[in-house]
C-alpha cells in the first residue's frame, strides 16, 4: 500500500546576517522648524442701512468686544468705511465671516464682513 502523506517540509535555509556597515541606513535627524499661522484680519464694512445698534450687538455677541469698544469699532466703520474686529487664525476668521453674514441676513441687514490677511 503506497504512503498518500507529503513528504515533510524543507528547513528554510539560514540566511547570514549582514556584514556590519552593509546595508545600514543611517538617517539624519532634522529638527522641525514650525512656523506660526497666518492671521487674518476681520473686517466690517459700512453701508447706509444697516442700524448701528445691530452692529454694536454683532461686535458684542462674536467678537465679545465690551459696550465701548464696540461702540468705538462701530463709529470707526460708520466714520472710516471700515474696521477691524478682531484677528484670528483662518480658519476662525472665516467662521466669524459666516456668523456675522448669517446674522445679517436673518436681520433683514446688508451688513458686509470680510477677512483679510493680517
Amino acid at each position: 500500500m503506497p504512503d498518500d502523506t507529503p513528504p515533510p517540509p524543507k528547513p528554510p535555509k539560514a540566511v547570514p546576517p549582514p556584514e556590519r556597515g552593509q546595508g545600514a541606513v543611517v538617517a539624519e535627524r532634522k529638527t522641525a522648524k514650525t512656523e506660526p499661522p497666518r492671521m487674518f484680519q476681520v473686517v466690517l464694512l459700512n453701508d447706509d442701512y444697516t442700524p448701528m445698534e445691530f452692529v454694536v450687538m454683532v461686535l458684542q455677541e462674536y467678537f465679545k468686544r465690551d459696550l465701548e469698544t464696540a461702540t468705538q469699532i462701530m463709529l470707526k466703520v460708520h466714520k472710516e468705511g471700515r474696521g477691524v474686529c478682531g484677528v484670528y487664525t483662518k480658519d476662525v476668521a472665516a467662521t466669524k465671516v459666516e456668523l456675522v453674514l448669517t446674522a445679517a441676513r436673518r436681520g433683514g441687514h446688508p451688513l458686509q464682513c470680510i477677512m483679510e490677511a493680517a
